[in-house]
């Protein structure tokens, strides 16, 4: 089978396809016949410390879709034919195994590309959002990058929990195409200077969840942005800063809390404690076409490289999805 190989290293990015074997599927795992995977920043990021040690080769890819071609000794959910999305890793590959706590049934009416788009993103967003956001409906959201994957699917989730959202983003087209998913205030900005308006929207209520998909830069603004008992997840610094000053004062009188979301130093049983939760709150949102999975651009698998290089510009709006080969 191909699958894609990267090596990483301070400066930069190789990418190579390779001819491997099928992998078998242990006792716990499913072996899917990969028909989409989606791209995920993290993965290309040298800081985000998701590749391994510098130079070393790692097949890639994060989450996806498909068919299950065979199943593990000791898997009783799953079985041949099924439609299956999830957490996988060497997903950008014609084959590529599923931990059986990790996969989810497809809903009927996504598109295979559309439900490679669901297992990272919505998790991580669930996850902010409601195990450690605690949203309730009514409450206030600030999205800094909310053209980004996490972005749209944060806006998505926090739309169809009843909440009001505020995006900022450099492009004023992005905004534009975000309202038509719900967007109710769009900054539009590069540069940490969004507080004043947030707190004009809300009539200086503040932001009570803030998503930092951007990184230091906006990290004191966002403070300065925030509501009584808000709370802020950070969960990316595509602007590689990875410092930030922190206004003890107002964390004090605010009650402010700070915390960040990161699967890297997670086991698999941890990774998958919150996926009932998530299969009861929000699959049914995705299978009713209340929530729909937001894809930018579709690549087939021969463009991969030029998947990443539109992802690394910025231009995209939601998730960069790469179709795998037709099966042979």
């Amino acid at each position: 089978m191909q699958s894609y190989w990267m090596q990483m290293s301070d400066e930069a990015t190789v990418l190579e396809i390779r001819d491997t074997a099928v992998p078998q599927p242990g006792a716990n795992q499913l072996l899917v016949r990969m028909r989409a995977a989606s791209l995920n920043r993290g993965e290309f990021v040298s800081g985000h410390g998701l590749h391994g040690q510098a130079g070393s080769w790692k097949a890639i890819g994060g989450e996806g879709a498909g068919e299950v071609v065979a199943v593990g000794a000791e898997v009783t959910r799953f079985r041949a034919g099924d439609r299956v999305m999830g957490r996988c890793a060497g997903a950008f590959a014609e084959y590529a195994l599923m931990e059986d706590i990790e996969a989810m049934a497809m809903p009927a009416s996504l598109s295979w590309e559309e439900a490679a788009s669901v297992a990272l993103t919505f998790l991580v967003s669930y996850d902010m959002l409601v195990l450690q956001g605690r949203l309730r409906a009514g409450d206030w959201v600030l999205i800094n990058g909310v053209s980004s994957g996490v972005g749209v699917a944060s806006l998505q989730l926090a739309k169809a929990l009843g909440a009001k959202v505020i995006g900022t983003s450099g492009s004023a087209d992005k905004l534009a195409l975000l309202q038509s998913l719900g967007l109710d205030v769009a900054i539009c900005t590069r540069t940490p200077d969004f507080a004043a308006a947030v707190l004009e929207v809300t009539q200086d209520h503040g932001a009570d969840i803030v998503i930092n998909t951007v990184g230091g830069t906006v990290f004191a603004e966002n403070i300065r942005a925030m509501a009584f008992e808000g709370r802020l997840a950070t969960v990316g610094y595509v602007d590689g800063v990875v410092k930030a000053e922190l206004d003890l004062a107002a964390l004090h009188a605010k009650r402010l809390a700070v915390f960040g979301v990161s699967n890297k130093l997670r086991s698999k049983a941890q990774r998958a404690a919150a996926l009932p939760a998530f299969v009861a709150d929000v699959l049914p949102h995705i299978a009713a076409g209340r929530i729909k999975p937001h894809v930018d651009r579709v690549f087939d698998f021969a463009r991969l490289q030029e998947a990443k290089d539109r992802m690394e510009a910025g231009g995209h709006v939601g998730k960069i999805v790469l179709r795998m080969p037709p099966a042979g």
